[in-house]
């Protein structure tokens, strides 16, 4: 399916360089800004208590965040309903000299103060240990991504595609962390879901057009890297405009009416998709480029050229 078609190909290794330039100075400000700011990390990593209350009535949230501000308490606290508009979680950060225990005794009386229908549900703490072992554990899912995205790519295609990819796919993830950094919005457990879904959402794009690259070597044969490069994303442009936008929407739509629950996560995905078509395009495409991808390390040709008794002789198989 296209929306269109467009006739003359698209010259976009022309402004690779300069386009990859500023990619690197993006990347560089991202690592800078991770390095000196850091995440800041929500209370599944670093530990914390995770009280649910339920109301008679629909949870007035800001009146509840309110009470807690009250107690002393700043951003670090998450208020967000959960089932139904009457149940309402809370999450604390780890207080000095408190213990979990007063710290929910402490929370439920000031929200009783506020609302004498309120009743607590459950309380959790979650020590250090446990943050510690799903920080850990959610590195080791990224890692275990990245590594076999590269598997996944060398086999598919050619270790210089693979390289290319997980190139473009690492400057995404990057740069996602790179915007929680210097805001310092929270990084939690759904945004790091995030930034899985954003690498294979990324490498999908990669494939779609390194596929096309092949495609384009087989068929064109008088074209040389560049122009094969440039008529594959051109092709591919119809495609990448429904896919991305149609993505985009639901993505929006959680991000404007999801809630706090899903709004960093869907503020991730967001970043991801928007970052993910230009470095398919301008870093994985054109790294390819560079690295000195040819026909030969795509496409294995047949007999050979210039056999008088093969009418197809030279012919791509």
């Amino acid at each position: 399916m296209e929306f269109f078609r467009i006739r003359r190909d698209i010259p976009f290794m022309k402004h690779a360089l300069i386009l990859n330039a500023v990619s690197l100075v993006t990347f560089l400000l991202a690592v800078f800004f991770l390095v000196t700011r850091g995440l800041h990390l929500s209370v599944e990593f670093t530990g914390g208590t995770v009280i649910e209350v339920a109301y008679e009535q629909s949870a007035d949230l800001e009146q509840v965040r309110g009470a807690i501000a009250a107690l002393g308490y700043g951003e670090d606290v998450q208020v967000q309903n959960f089932g139904t508009s009457r149940d309402v979680m809370i999450r604390l950060p780890v207080k000095k000299d408190v213990t979990p225990a007063q710290q929910s005794e402490q929370v439920l009386q000031a929200l009783k103060a506020a609302n004498a229908g309120v009743q607590s549900r459950r309380t959790e703490f979650i020590g250090p240990q446990v943050s510690q072992e799903l920080f850990a554990d959610g590195l080791y899912a990224l890692a275990c991504v990245v590594i076999g995205i590269m598997v996944y790519l060398s086999v598919r295609f050619e270790w210089k595609y693979a390289v290319a990819g997980i190139i473009a796919n690492l400057h995404d993830v990057v740069i996602i962390l790179g915007f929680f950094a210097f805001f310092q919005w929270e990084f939690s457990l759904t945004v790091l879901a995030a930034v899985l879904a954003v690498l294979g959402y990324s490498v999908n794009e990669s494939v779609v057009i390194f596929d096309r690259i092949r495609e384009a070597f087989r068929r064109y044969r008088k074209m040389n890297t560049v122009q094969i490069i440039d008529h594959a994303i051109t092709s591919t442009i119809s495609r990448t405009i429904i896919t991305h936008a149609s993505t985009q929407a639901m993505v929006l739509s959680m991000l404007l009416f999801g809630g706090p629950t899903l709004h960093y996560f869907a503020m991730a995905l967001t970043i991801g998709i928007l970052f993910g078509i230009y470095s398919s395009v301008f870093v994985a495409a054109a790294i390819a480029m560079w690295l000195g991808v040819r026909r030969e390390d795509l496409v294995k040709t047949g007999r050979k050229e210039g056999d008088p008794n093969d009418p197809n002789a030279g012919a791509v198989v």
